[in-house]
């Protein structure tokens, strides 16, 4: 490529995943519980994020209806049990389910997870909207819950895998134009949705950020090297090469670490063939963050 590559890496860690099937009668209403429910991306700072891995034709979904396949992430820390763990995932989950999916006109929720290391009972957190009027059937070879509500009725499957899969690949393409900003990173997310098993949960990401921070209390906060509005006030620090303006990033989760880097991979080339983008790099912490070091230039040998 002729965009130069940084010898440096992502740095990437473990984490939890949900995978579901969301069918609905409709695309509009389809897309808007799609995007409410993968809106905000908050891993950093303690909650759940999520996004949209593809959109699914009516032959792929389990009731014949438009479909969209998304995924919802959890870090896994070390130093606590994972009970706990996905015991707080699953609550985090089902306030996405029932504030942004549930709410929609004739929506369903199916499970979509190819490897799960266990399964939740959706019942517990989920089915009890039905304020105990809720019944279970065995639909499309499936066991559901109906969930009666007021634009009847909202059907979930009753067990949900997860798995176990990695969570925060990514790459900055720094850019002399603002136009490249945008079209770079169309392209590169257009690209990478064609990679199974991915999300992009940030999409073009403004705002790369570091552990260490002055402010604890609201959690990780701008990584202030590579902020172009700073280069002239932070001198020798300032870790902006001449004539970059803009550093975006995209974050990539992926049910496997082969598919990070295929995303990876992807989204790097299709972002260098854009005019304006003047190199490739990406974001790490030292190795403290995760045990995944994803080398860049390994990508392209």
């Amino acid at each position: 490529m002729s965009v130069p590559i940084e010898d440096t890496y992502a740095e990437a860690f473990d984490g939890l995943y949900f995978r579901i099937i969301v069918t609905a009668d409709d695309m509009w209403t389809l897309k808007r519980a799609a995007e409410d429910s993968t809106a905000t991306p908050s891993s950093v700072i303690g909650r759940i994020e999520g996004g949209i891995e593809r959109w699914v034709p009516r032959s792929e979904t389990p009731d014949g209806r438009p479909g969209v396949i998304l995924q919802f992430w959890n870090g896994i820390d070390e130093r606590k049990p994972l009970d706990e763990i996905i015991r707080k995932f699953y609550r985090e989950f089902s306030y996405r389910i029932r504030q942004d999916i549930l709410v929609k006109p004739f929506t369903s929720v199916f499970d979509a997870c190819p490897s799960p290391i266990g399964k939740i009972d959706t019942m517990e957190l989920i089915g009890h909207c039905g304020d105990g009027y809720e019944w279970i059937e065995n639909l499309y070879g499936r066991e559901m819950i109906i969930v009666p509500i007021m634009v009847p009725d909202f059907k979930i499957e009753r067990y949900l895998g997860y798995g176990r899969g990695v969570m925060g690949g990514n790459f900055w393409y720094m850019c002399r134009t603002k136009r490249a900003v945008l079209e770079a990173g169309r392209k590169a997310l257009k690209s990478i949705s064609q990679v199974k098993g991915v999300i992009t949960p940030f999409d073009i990401c403004s705002a790369g950020s570091k552990p260490e921070t002055k402010f604890p209390e609201i959690g990780p906060t701008t990584n202030h090297p590579y902020c172009p509005s700073l280069k002239n006030k932070l001198g020798q620090e300032s870790l902006v090469p001449e004539g970059v303006r803009y550093i975006p990033e995209i974050v990539i989760n992926g049910l496997s670490l082969d598919a990070v880097k295929k995303a990876m991979k992807a989204g790097i080339k299709a972002a260098s063939s854009v005019k304006g983008v003047a190199k490739i790099s990406a974001g790490n912490y030292g190795g403290k963050l995760g045990k995944y070091k994803i080398y860049l230039r390994d990508l392209f040998p």
